[in-house]
């Protein structure tokens, strides 16, 4: 099925080296249903891996404290995924949906994930579905970095 291969594709690129990213994603998957908000943390924790990961093994440095959209800027730079580093307009129009979809999942993150402790203003509690559109979002963004990385 296409998860085993997505899984399959993640061991591959990333070896034993970062083996810890598929558990992030098993993780996410696992908790989608019961946890939803525990999902949606994971998977921003899962393209925040990859994303350093590559910054890591390209020696490119970033403060502890960037943001995910910081870390995603440098590595969209670095593997030329920036939308104004290409000149066709449905290129530029994706790259910029994959530079939102990451954004989206980090501000996901901070407003509906459990990494943040929440008021006495009540919040929306995402359903499982969100949290399956977080994971999804994440693995393939995930995969797609991955591949980037390694046909530069």
């Amino acid at each position: 099925n296409l998860l085993t291969f997505w899984f399959n594709t993640l061991n591959f690129y990333f070896a034993l080296t970062s083996e810890h990213v598929v558990n992030y994603w098993n993780k996410a998957l696992e908790r989608k249903e019961n946890d939803p908000e525990g999902a949606i943390t994971i998977s921003r924790t899962l393209v925040e891996s990859v994303l350093k990961h590559i910054l890591d093994e390209k020696e490119i440095s970033y403060s502890s404290s960037a943001s995910l959209h910081d870390i995603s800027k440098l590595v969209a730079k670095e593997l030329k995924l920036s939308p104004e580093q290409h000149d066709i307009p449905i290129f530029k129009q994706i790259l910029g949906g994959c530079s939102s979809i990451v954004n989206g999942l980090g501000n996901l993150r901070n407003t509906h994930g459990d990494a943040h402790g929440k008021g006495k203003i009540k919040h929306y509690r995402p359903s499982a579905r969100h949290a399956e559109l977080a994971v999804n979002l994440a693995g393939s963004m995930a995969l797609f970095l991955i591949q980037t990385y390694q046909e530069n």
